[in-house]
């Protein structure tokens, strides 16, 4: 079957055939016939099988050939990559025609956003907070949207989004065509689409022999040390076939450090988290899917925005928190009918976390090999050249200084002044206290030693014979002046001296 054979206009046929795009996947043949009647729609399908086009095409052919000026569509998303990849996708659905697309999303000045609203943009796709926020403001109109779509579903309402959700609608008509896709249907999903959409018929592009994790990703679960997962992942970047990879981690400062670190060993990668302005995620992710970065380090934050169909590796640098997450990340790979391989690193602690998510996606790995950079089975694994290392480069000397400076510091971050120093300093400053407190008590030791350092012959001066008043270049100790303490009461010192011509 074809797209001209679903009945899509003749020239977004051409838009998508100059892309190499030719066969409808399954959810896109059961999809698109009932779009184009106007029938409101629950798409469910896993991730990567063609959700975007299931929609847009749609969408896009129901406005028109030439539309007029205004905001006729509507696609609300999670997640601001989401809306980058949704708009590009919708940009070349309408390649051949005046359609304009407007992208609303946070990170991003308003300017440019408000000019293409101005300019009369057909399409809009954003996301809920930035969309209310020029809606409240009068610059967004929804009052003429014939076509609204919630693409992944559940993932919004996972982040928050339900009353931003509800208010959008209440600013649409209620009489409307409506779509709501989503890679899984909880409960909460199916009483959104009962609330908000007109007798909708449920898709499941599913094939009843798949399990619940893709069939086409080959999974790979090891027992790792975090000391170690560096090196094993520098090893797994020259694995044989391996192209575009995805890594993810659990922090932004994970994810920050893990790019820096294979960075300097070398590989061309790149990091997409939410301490990065928009503008670099958006140039971290335009490097990705052109080739010029082949490894990129991401939080969760993207894991849904990937759209790039020739990675062939993911890896978890750390779990997910549970099986959805663990199902969104792998599903990077494997896109568009390829095979891919999901490679995810258990710490001891989190043995049982992994526990849960391998028995609801009946992985059968509940109980991954310990596996460490030198392993055999990770090289048969993952067909890696043997006697192959974690870096490609050696790390120039004054990176080497710079780590040494960074990891100081961290570990005076983590002692909190609890080191020696900081302990001898309170001590100091306790004796330091008024000699009427055991002062004398305290001090006597250190004067007794003092003197007796000064009484010994100078004659080891200089020679490193362990005699303690000399300096390792060789040269003699400067001599230590000692410090008398005054001492308060009427003894001998300044206050009797002072007291004496009175008498």
């Amino acid at each position: 079957m074809t797209f001209a054979e679903l009945n899509i206009d003749a020239d977004m046929v051409e838009a998508l055939a100059s892309h190499g795009i030719h066969d409808p996947f399954p959810i896109q043949q059961q999809t698109i016939p009932l779009g184009l009647s106007g029938q409101d729609i629950i798409g469910q399908a896993k991730t990567g099988t063609g959700k975007t086009f299931a929609f847009g095409l749609p969408i896009a052919q129901r406005i028109g050939a030439d539309p007029e000026p205004g905001v006729k569509v509507l696609v609300v998303v999670p997640t601001r990559e989401l809306a980058v990849q949704v708009t590009e996708d919708m940009v070349l659905i309408t390649g051949n025609r005046p359609t304009q697309i407007a992208s609303i999303y946070g990170g991003k000045a308003y300017e440019g956003q408000v000019e293409q609203l101005k300019a009369g943009a057909q399409i809009v796709v954003g996301t809920p907070g930035r969309l209310l926020d020029l809606a409240n403001q009068r610059i967004l109109d929804l009052s003429k949207v014939q076509e609204i779509v919630l693409d992944e579903a559940d993932k919004m309402l996972d982040l928050g989004f339900l009353p931003d959700i509800e208010r959008i609608f209440s600013l649409v008509p209620p009489v409307r065509h409506t779509m709501l896709f989503s890679a899984t249907m909880p409960g909460p999903i199916v009483a959104l689409a009962r609330r908000f959409m007109s007798r909708p018929i449920h898709i499941r592009a599913t094939d009843p022999d798949d399990t619940i994790a893709q069939a086409n990703i080959r999974h790979l679960v090891y027992r790792a040390h975090s000391l170690d997962k560096d090196e094993v992942i520098g090893r797994i970047l020259q694995a044989e076939g391996r192209g575009k990879t995805v890594v993810f981690t659990r922090t932004k400062r994970a994810a920050s450090r893990l790019c820096e670190e294979l960075i300097d060993r070398g590989f061309e990668a790149a990091a997409v988290h939410g301490d990065m302005s928009q503008e670099a995620r958006e140039r971290a992710m335009a490097a990705f899917k052109a080739g010029k970065k082949d490894v990129l380090i991401a939080t969760d934050v993207a894991a849904r925005g990937i759209d790039v169909d020739d990675v062939t590796h993911v890896i978890n640098h750390t779990i997910p928190e549970d099986e959805k997450t663990y199902l969104h990340r792998v599903g990077r790979t494997g896109r568009a009918g390829r095979t891919g391989i999901a490679v995810t690193f258990v710490d001891w602690e989190d043995l049982h976390k992994w526990v849960f998510i391998d028995r609801a996606l009946e992985l059968g790995i509940a109980e991954p090999a310990e596996t460490y950079s030198s392993s055999p089975h990770l090289f048969e694994d993952l067909s890696i050249p043997a006697g192959s290392k974690g870096r490609l480069r050696a790390t120039p000397p004054d990176r080497i200084a710079k780590r040494e400076v960074e990891r100081d510091r961290e570990r005076a971050r983590r002692d909190g002044g609890r080191g020696g120093s900081s302990r001898g300093g309170r001590d100091g400053g306790r004796g330091g206290q008024g000699g009427g407190r055991g002062g004398e008590r305290r001090d006597s030791a250190p004067r007794a030693d003092a003197s007796a350092t000064e009484a010994k012959p100078a004659e080891g001066r200089g020679t490193h014979d362990g005699g303690g008043t000399e300096h390792h270049d060789g040269n003699a100790a400067p001599a230590r002046r000692r410090r008398r303490r005054r001492r308060s009461g009427g003894g001998s010192g300044g206050a009797g001296a002072a007291a004496a011509p009175q008498a």
